[in-house]
């Protein structure tokens, strides 16, 4: 039976396998009352991926809605494909974090480079020229036998695209723990700049406009991909996923042209909107811009570009083909569209036209195929395979508040003592082997599988990166000075995931400070189990308010984001990780301050409290245990905001040499990071440090608390940086100097570590090697 709407109707009483299609019996008896009768298959498969967790935020929307959106740099706030902050002259930054975490696990190298891809498309489509890329990055044990290859295929994958589409890959994150073996985590993050009075939106608007499909032609790939990406994984006997779609296939050499198309046409008077085809295709684009418009559509799939023959309706609907965007010119346009098209060497073909109906109209000639030959089918042939109102697909999805219970172990868990580990026989050996862990050690190999750019003025490595911008109109150049930090540490979201969560918000933050940024918004990825186990929506909706609140604390909005849930494996849930990216702008370019110790003979001081160390959490007693325990350091966000005002002032009255946030590893390897972490050895400066005496060395070296900055400083300097801390009610210890030689930390008269640079290079610089080899 051809499945169109005239047999849905002829057929009251046949069931549709909704169940294999993801949705509930509850889900499908909705459907059948909001639209009035039994819905075909293919209008059935298109409410299963509108409707999916990947689509329609369902768990989330009712939690998402507490997050801090508003500021006066916000232009653009969630809700559109990315978010914009004002970076003033009339500019503004687009940007966004997405996730691409199940077809990476499936296919590392496809899935992380089309994960890249789509979320280029989403800020280019704003109209926004991308200029900088980020990713923050999620692997199972060090030690797994599929960890080598998967962190290899994500990052040749990334690597490739961003290199050939020219986005440089300035900065990222990464971090290895049990909880991802069967799940890892890709997300990744793009930046772009736009004219505030050249913003583009995905909106269907103008009745009688055409809708214009421009990219690749429409293969099988990544059909059901929303659905899948809703959905955990199960195993076989032999370990490897169930796969139950097909993961795309990118084309970058495709994507830069169609890039360099858009922004082309953008730059004409000749469209109303544009969206990109991602998550569930043409289906989402076409429906959500009618959505946002409070239009209708109507489709033709007789005329959208094919890759494969015998291709139904459902799958051209919901197909996952890359390089796809969706565009609605203004009337009498098209011709200019299809010449710009033509000139970057990329498809364009009208297939379908803006209405006034409020309804998602899609028809298609029953058995033909355009690969097949013969002429294109007239009027009279067309079917009706989809006739559904558009709110019912967006407004109308579901909106679940899911119930939500404390994890009844997290009390023991974070009862454990630190105190009880045996305190190490070498505080020198154990800071080299933390240097040399794969949690903290230097990224460096995955920066140099991504090309450089002249307007990198930071890259990898340091607390932020900085990326030189020129903003163009006519033939006026602003030069802009823009930093971009990704952060989160999974370990304290698990333990607390609201103070888990606010301390990743200031983590970013206040990275973006010591590097000399204000910082303007946020995005975030907000990667967790799945949304159907109490235990699972308590940390979400706990990690919300985390992010709320320092949000607010700090001044610094959600701008845009993304939900992945469902990241487990037979019922074993990642670390749960809101990872969040931030944008900070910098006054001018002398204004930058990097991480490392600059020469010898400057003063060190350490910027935030030293008391109530705690070192639960922390990747000490995770090594030394094997476990994510302990009592959580504690966050006082008032205290943080003054921090970072205080950097950012030191930063700009350039009163200091170099500023570093203690973070993973503690102080220790915050001074050790300050000494090795150069461009060269021959940079390389030492430090004499002496710590008040403690009865609890291992938390005075390396608890993470939080709110606290290493800098160093000409000491004529000193008065006034004192002065101004004071002022600031943030406490100042002077730590020592910096030398010619070791690193070497005294606690009181005992030297604790005492360390050849040379060596805590060497550890650091090689943290990777037993995953992914040597070079």
């Amino acid at each position: 039976m051809t499945d169109t709407v005239a047999n849905a109707l002829a057929t009251p009483d046949h069931e549709q396998p909704y169940a294999a299609l993801g949705l509930k019996p509850d889900e499908y008896a909705r459907i059948r009352e909001l639209i009035g009768r039994t819905p075909s298959f293919t209008e059935l498969a298109v409410f299963s991926v509108m409707w999916s967790e990947h689509c329609s935020y369902k768990s989330s929307r009712v939690h998402l809605r507490r997050l801090h959106t508003e500021g006066p740099r916000v232009v653009q706030g969630p809700g559109e494909n990315a978010g914009i902050v004002d970076i003033g002259d009339g500019f503004g930054a687009v940007f966004k974090m997405e996730s691409h975490n199940h077809p990476s696990f499936l296919d590392a190298y496809n899935g992380a480079a089309t994960g890249i891809g789509g979320i280029l498309r989403d800020v280019f489509t704003m109209g926004a020229r991308p200029v900088a890329a980020l990713n923050s990055l999620r692997f199972g044990r060090p030690d797994h036998p599929k960890t080598p290859e998967l962190l290899r295929g994500v990052v040749r994958g990334m690597a490739d695209y961003g290199n050939t589409v020219g986005v440089p890959c300035v900065g990222g994150e990464l971090q290895f723990d049990p909880s991802y073996d069967g799940n890892i985590l890709v997300n990744a993050f793009v930046c772009g700049i736009v004219a505030q009075d050249r913003i583009f939106y995905g909106r269907a608007s103008g009745i009688g406009n055409p809708v214009i499909y421009v990219g690749a032609k429409t293969g099988r790939e990544g059909v059901h991909g929303a659905t899948m990406a809703s959905d955990e994984f199960t195993q076989s006997e032999d370990g490897t996923p169930q796969v139950k779609t097909q993961v795309a296939v990118g084309n970058p050499e495709l994507e830069k042209r169609l890039m360099e198309a858009c922004l082309e046409i953008f730059s004409q008077d000749i469209l109303e909107g544009v969206q990109d085809m991602g998550a569930a295709g043409l289906t989402s684009s076409s429906v959500e811009m009618a959505s946002r418009s409070g239009t209708g559509l109507e489709l033709d799939l007789d005329l959208v570009p094919r890759a494969e023959k015998g291709l139904l309706p459902f799958e051209m609907l919901l197909s996952e083909t890359q390089e796809r965007m969706l565009l609605v010119a203004k009337k009498g346009c098209e011709q200019q569209v299809f010449d710009i098209c033509k000139k970057w060497n990329v498809e364009a073909v009208v297939i379908g036209r803006v209405t006034d109906s409020g309804r998602w109209v899609v028809k298609a000639t029953p058995g033909y195929d355009p690969l097949e030959g013969g002429a294109l089918p007239g009027e009279d042939a067309k079917k009706v395979v989809c006739d559904l109102p558009v709110s019912p697909l967006t407004d109308g999805a579901p909106k679940y508040d899911r119930p939500r219970a404390i994890d009844t172990k997290l009390d023991a868990v974070r009862a454990f003592d630190p105190a009880t580990i045996p305190a190490p026989t070498s505080f020198s050996e154990e800071l080299v082997r933390m240097m040399g862990s794969p949690n903290v050690g230097s990224r460096g190999w995955i920066a140099k599988q991504f090309d450089g750019s002249d307007d990198v003025l930071v890259g990898a490595g340091s607390d932020a990166a900085v990326v030189r911008v020129g903003c163009k109109r006519g033939d006026e150049t602003v030069e802009k000075v823009l930093a971009f930090k990704t952060d989160c540490n999974g370990r304290f979201v698990y333990l607390d995931p609201y103070w888990g969560a606010a301390m990743a918000v200031a983590e970013v933050c206040r990275n973006l400070a010591v590097t000399g940024a204000e910082p303007l918004g946020l995005t975030d990825g907000l990667n967790f189990g799945s949304p159907e186990r109490p235990e699972i929506m308590e940390q979400f909706a706990r990690a919300i308010d985390g992010i709320a609140d320092a949000c607010k604390a700090l001044g610094v909005p959600v701008v845009s984001g993304n939900v992945s849930l469902y990241n487990e494996t037979d019922g074993q849930a990642i670390l749960p990780t809101p990872g969040i990216a931030g944008v900070g702008l910098v006054e001018s370019r002398d204004q930058v301050v990097t991480l490392s110790f600059k020469k010898e003979g400057e003063s060190i001081v350490l910027l935030g409290s030293q008391e109530n160390l705690r070192l639960g959490g922390s990747e000490y007693v995770v090594a030394k245990t094997g476990r994510v325990q302990g009592p959580l350091p504690a966050l006082d966000l008032e205290a943080e905001k003054r921090l970072q005002a205080l950097v950012l002032r030191l930063a700009r009255e350039k009163l200091v040499s170099s500023m570093h946030d203690v973070a993973d590893g503690g102080l220790a390897i915050a001074l050790a990071e300050a000494c090795v972490a150069t461009a060269t050895e021959g940079e390389m400066v030492g430090a004499d440090v002496t710590l008040s005496a403690s009865d609890d060395v291992p938390a005075l070296l390396f608890a993470e608390n939080p709110s606290r900055v290493v800098a160093s400083l000409p000491t004529s300097h000193l008065e006034r940086v004192e002065k101004l801390a004071a002022e600031a009610g943030i406490p100042l210890v002077k730590l020592g100097t910096t030398t010619k030689g070791n690193l070497t930390i005294r606690v009181g008269e005992q030297a604790v570590v005492d360390l050849p640079l040379a060596q805590l290079r060497e550890a650091r610089e090689r943290c990777l090697e037993g995953i992914v080899g040597k070079g």
